[in-house]
């Protein structure tokens, strides 16, 4: 199976697995090799925030997220919801100034349609065709875009329903035996200028064949309006993987095996495109910059985050999704990677698992520690007292710019106002691991960590 990576891990990925295609003249350069220029079975893309990857293809990708999924503990792999080339009949459901929210799927599996994708303006209660363009992962907090223009996608050029024929494309697609099917343009991708012909032909042949296919498959469907909300074609294979910090260093020693690379490389390159850009610059400056270990209040200095700055928490869950908690005030930042948060409360309700009442001038105070498999977060009342103290046992917490990040792993450790410890929600974990959200080798170390937090309690 071939594999097209482009992002942040490419390096790094690009050593993981065995055929690599449309390598980047940089990775060429470091790998002192030729990578085929051939159609890419899979693409595995760095996701917007950094966070993880995207792996996309027409076919079975399990090898792929397989391979990834070996990393480390923290890696966790999800099927997106909403694939990539996904076709639907759907309906609008509401209407916002810029687009509309068109669920897809029954069970609330909903994305958004921009007024710029459509011949006309939606309104709430049409039923329509629509193929999902841009899928993004569950931690995100955007949901699908859709689109109702027909594509399929394809590593060096996409095929257009009723559209137009790139004429700016490669000169060799000029001498092509094969055309795409009637009804259907070809849009060539920058990257199919550097394609040889059996490259271009065997692309097309692929592409054309899946236009068949999709053109059968529709001659006889049934309208939307008879059938919204459902599953036209299931697009895609489309997972994303999000890589925790013991993941990150995995990939860091990836990279090292084949180039220079700083201690943390991934972890920092992860937080923001500046320090993303800063790697680089110290990696070209000083080649031996690694070999020691990640340097936390360098990192933190130059890039966040700061005393006196706001800090989210980034609560994951292992079904993909992201709760925001907070926002806070840093209080106090460490060179050994401790940073204290420090959260105002909202009166009303009461502590989870605790049972304590929350009161008018409550704060929880956070401590995070670069790395640490636990948090606490003490809760105090306006008079200093203490209201309880809850443990949340996680993945590594990671400490970017403007957010603590980790998956959070459902059992958690306790301390009521009496001294009394409880651990709680074991039966959470469990039923993430037979859910297979979360691996027993996970599982395993959350309940050591728990008990270790218990007997220290």
């Amino acid at each position: 199976m071939t594999v097209r990576v482009r992002g942040i891990y490419t390096t790094a990925l690009t050593s993981l697995f065995e055929s690599v295609v449309q390598a980047s003249p940089p990775i060429q350069e470091r790998f002192e090799e030729s990578f085929p220029f051939e159609p890419a079975d899979v693409v595995v893309e760095t996701t917007e925030n950094r966070q993880g990857v995207g792996v996309f293809g027409p076919g079975d990708a399990s090898t792929v997220t397989e391979t990834l999924s070996t990393l480390g503990r923290d890696t966790f792999v999800w099927e997106a919801d909403l694939p990539r080339g996904a076709i639907y009949a759907a309906e609008v459901t509401e209407t916002l100034d810029s687009g509309a929210l068109v669920t897809c799927q029954s069970g609330g599996r909903v994305g958004f349609l921009p007024y710029s994708k459509t011949a006309r303006r939606v309104e709430t209660g049409d039923r329509l065709r629509v193929q999902v363009d841009e899928p993004y992962p569950p931690w995100s907090d955007r949901r699908p875009v859709l689109d109702t223009t027909i594509r399929i996608r394809g590593s060096l050029a996409t095929l257009v329903r009723g559209g137009t024929t790139d004429t700016g494309g490669p000169e060799l697609a000029d001498v092509l035996p094969t055309d795409p099917p009637e009804g259907w343009a070809v849009d060539w991708t920058r990257d199919a200028d550097e394609a040889d012909l059996d490259a271009l032909g065997d692309t097309l042949d692929r592409l054309r064949a899946r236009a068949i296919e999709f053109d059968e498959a529709f001659g006889d469907a049934d309208a939307p309006t008879d059938v919204a909300p459902h599953c036209y074609w299931p697009g895609e294979t489309t997972k994303w993987v999000w890589f925790g910090r013991e993941s990150r260093g995995a990939l860091d020693d990836r990279r090292r095996s084949v180039t220079a690379t700083m201690d943390g490389h991934h972890r920092i390159k992860a937080g923001s495109e500046s320090a993303s850009a800063a790697v680089d610059f110290v990696e070209d400056v000083c080649p031996d910059a690694g070999g020691g270990s990640f340097p936390f209040e360098a990192v933190t200095r130059q890039f966040g985050p700061r005393v006196g700055e706001t800090l989210t928490i980034g609560h994951g869950k292992p079904d993909g999704r992201r709760i925001e908690l907070g926002p806070g005030e840093v209080e106090n930042r460490t060179a050994e990677g401790e940073v204290t948060l420090c959260r105002d409360l909202t009166p009303g309700g009461t502590y989870d698992a605790i049972g304590t009442e929350i009161q008018e001038g409550d704060v929880a105070i956070t401590k995070f520690k670069e790395g640490r498999w636990w948090y606490p977060t003490v809760y105090r009342g306006a008079d200093g007292d203490r209201r309880g103290t809850y443990v949340n046992i996680c993945t590594p917490v990671e400490l970017f710019p403007r957010e603590a990040r980790y998956v959070d792993l459902h059992v958690d450790v306790v301390k009521h106002p009496d001294g009394t410890v409880e651990r709680v929600d074991d039966d959470e974990l469990n039923a993430a691991v037979e859910a297979g959200h979360v691996s027993e080798p996970l599982a395993e170390k959350a309940r050591s960590v728990a008990d270790a937090v218990s007997n220290a309690l």
